[in-house]
């Protein structure tokens, strides 16, 4: 207020010396020196109205502020007071509300823990009925499964015995034939001797021929000296399905001028037994060929049998052009080992014909089969269920029995502030 009162009577100075300094600038000398005095006089005047009106604003300005602080003192004591009263009350309503506080929660503990223990004896008995039920499934179940696997090792236990007795009589029959073998090692002759004569080696051959054919090919599948129709009679044929049809095997052995073609004493004697050993192969080459390969009754083309490995291996590793010749023929040349190449594709071949014709059977069977495997997915897809939701329930049982020890640990410590704040549920 004072700094206003200033500034106004500062504007009004300003303009009466404004208005003096236009008059004293229109009037002339004289007057401007009268006027100047005048205007002096009355500024000294001003400046001393001035001062005194500034002593009066200032003790003004006193008075007020001591009264002002005067009064905000009697208004803080007022506040002091009635805030000191306020604070009495906010005590004792406080005392109040945790009196009352307290026996809300003495009676919400005593709520809490009926309620507990009637949730404890609803659980239990819960308890008690899962785990019968859960007892009497798991038995039956048990029970199903246990006729199973007693009925699978039955069953299994049955084809064990089957086969350790089959075993027992081919190990029986491997016996006999070790004792025949070593009664006959005892009496046997010189193999040299035996197979010097040439009927003597043409009957080991056909042995030797009809051993492989009977270890390998059913009894249905070959017939030893067989008559063809144009009256010549073949060791062996083998009665393969069409198209391959009849297949004559005969068995050669030209073991005369092999032994002279490594026994000669020079080179030209060697070069003679051989050719005299290729002349002979192709005869017989020429004889199945001729006697064994018949239009619409045979196969087109026949086998011929030699009994012995070395000869063989000399053929095919020496004498290719004999080779060529029997393929021109349509003969195969085999020795033991690749004859019995021969015999188990053609035993092959002849399975995969009769499981052919039985092909009807076996998907019947095999239907049958997928009936009763898909019967017993799904039995185990039902007893894996009921074991899992078993397991689930005792899961649940086991959380609501943890939650419900928790519980109890909380009321026993006294901790009615949580459990009022945050009252666990029982599920």
């Amino acid at each position: 207020m004072f700094e206003t009162v200033l500034i106004v009577f500062s504007v009004l100075t300003l303009a009466v010396l404004a208005a003096l300094f236009f008059m004293l600038r229109n009037l002339p000398a004289k007057s401007a020196t009268l006027l100047e005095q005048q205007h002096r006089a009355m500024l000294t005047d001003l400046h001393d109205g001035l001062n005194k009106q500034g002593d009066r604003l200032i003790a003004a300005q006193a008075a007020e502020s001591e009264r002002l602080r005067a009064a905000v003192g009697e208004e803080l004591r007022a506040t002091r007071d009635a805030v000191n009263a306020l604070q009495a009350k906010q005590d004792a309503l406080r005392s109040e509300m945790l009196t009352k506080t307290m026996e809300k929660l003495a009676e919400q503990g005593r709520a809490d823990q009926e309620l507990i223990q009637t949730s404890f004896r609803n659980a239990t008995q819960h308890l008690a009925t899962s785990i019968e039920t859960l007892s009497k499934t798991v038995d039956g179940r048990l029970e199903q499964i246990g006729g199973k696997v007693n009925e699978r090792l039955d069953e299994g236990f049955k084809k064990t015995n089957e086969t350790f007795v089959s075993v027992m009589a081919r190990l029986a029959t491997i016996d006999e034939a070790q004792k025949k073998i070593d009664g006959l090692t005892t009496n046997v002759v010189s193999l040299q001797e035996l197979l010097g004569d040439k009927r003597s080696r043409g009957a080991f051959g056909e042995v030797q021929l009809e051993g492989l054919v009977r270890n390998i090919l059913s009894p249905q599948a070959y017939e030893m000296q067989y008559t063809l129709p144009n009256g010549t009679r073949a060791d062996c044929v083998l009665k393969l399905p069409e198209p391959t049809g009849m297949v004559a095997v005969d068995s050669k052995f030209p073991l005369e001028n092999y032994h002279r073609m490594f026994d000669a004493a020079s080179p030209a004697e060697r070069l003679v037994a051989e050719k005299q050993f290729k002349a002979d192969i192709k005869k017989h080459v020429d004889d199945i060929a001729s006697k064994y390969i018949i239009a619409n009754v045979t196969s087109d083309g026949a086998v011929m049998f030699i009994p012995a490995e070395a000869v063989f291996a000399e053929i095919h590793a020496h004498h290719s052009d004999v080779v060529d010749y029997a393929m021109q023929r349509r003969v195969w040349i085999v020795s033991p080992t690749t004859l019995m190449a021969v015999l188990n594709t053609a035993r092959a071949v002849m399975k995969d014909v009769e499981t052919r014709k039985q092909v009807h059977i076996i998907k019947d069977e095999l239907g049958k089969l997928g009936k009763e495997f898909g019967r017993f997915d799904e039995r185990m897809k039902k007893l894996a269920d009921h074991i899992r939701q078993a397991h689930e329930d005792a899961k649940d049982v086991q959380i609501t029995s943890e939650k419900i020890s928790k519980r109890f640990t909380s009321i026993e410590r006294v901790e009615l502030d949580a459990v009022a704040a945050h009252p666990p549920a029982l599920d």
